[in-house]
């Protein structure tokens, strides 16, 4: 697939997406979220990237979806639209590679979405993040859905029902970004953590990405025997015996990845 929208580039272990439309403050438009479906799928298999970094273009992280794209179709073509974006959303909690989002200026409904969706985020002390849907009559239904598991149902349903902007401070504070950087410092800080998860082995990374997402849904009795089944297979992996092995040695472990 050609790239309209978006550009990527590896930097070692780290593959940097980049919403690229900046015109028009990088709407996850149908053609756009097409593109980052497409891109998903050729890098889960890629054993030379060990973490993603999403971030975009200009001053603005994501408008959320082109309103444009939103009149004057039938059913049909919207449940492609919202179906198509929920496999990219979902597609990011598959993938084996930890996701971080790099998040300048604003993250509005499904680019707040997309900022949830993400494992981990990063943002700048101006960014800011809403849901604003109520306000021009479209509840923010599918950003609510990774935004709860994230910041919890009380601040989630203030921010739906209200339509308010949260400030970055107030995001990292409710649990839906990890740090607040300046601005100057929002890509070497985003790096430092790509770099710090990159260390440890992609299939660990994966085994334990996928449990946890898996767990979460579980009671704690159901999590603990899933968990354990996980963690004992995870022990037979050529890297956590070489793991242990370096830790014991006091020595740098050398993955295999197998």
């Amino acid at each position: 697939m050609d790239f309209q929208y978006i550009k990527f580039e590896t930097r070692g272990q780290i593959g940097r997406i980049t919403l690229n439309h900046p015109k028009k403050k990088n709407p996850l438009s149908f053609r756009m979220i097409r593109e980052l479906c497409y891109l998903l799928g050729t890098i889960k298999s890629r054993k030379d990237i060990k973490v993603i970094v999403i971030n975009a273009a200009g001053d603005t992280f994501s408008s959320g979806h082109d309103l444009r794209e939103l009149l004057g179709h039938d059913k049909l073509n919207h449940h492609e639209v919202f179906n198509t974006c929920s496999h990219f959303m979902q597609q990011l909690q598959e993938l084996p590679q930890p996701v971080i989002a790099q998040v300048q200026g604003m993250a509005t409904a499904a680019g707040c979405q997309l900022v949830a969706a993400c494992d981990l985020a990063v943002a700048e002390t101006g960014a800011q993040f809403e849901t604003p849907g109520v306000k021009i009559g479209v509840f923010c239904t599918t950003p609510a859905i990774p935004l709860v598991r994230a910041i919890g149902r009380k601040r989630a349903l203030e921010m739906l029902f209200t339509g308010r902007t949260i400030s970055a401070q107030e995001a990292q504070q409710y649990g839906l970004v990890n740090k607040v950087v300046p601005l100057d410092q929002l890509e070497a800080e985003t790096i430092a953590m790509a770099e710090k998860i990159a260390e440890a082995s992609l299939l660990t990374l994966g085994i334990g990405k996928r449990a946890f997402y898996t767990q979460i849904n579980l009671t704690d009795a159901q999590a603990y025997i899933f968990g354990s089944e996980v963690i004992v297979g995870n022990l037979f992996t050529e890297d956590a015996k070489e793991g242990i092995r370096a830790f014991l040695e006091k020595r740098k472990p050398i993955w295999q990845e197998k």
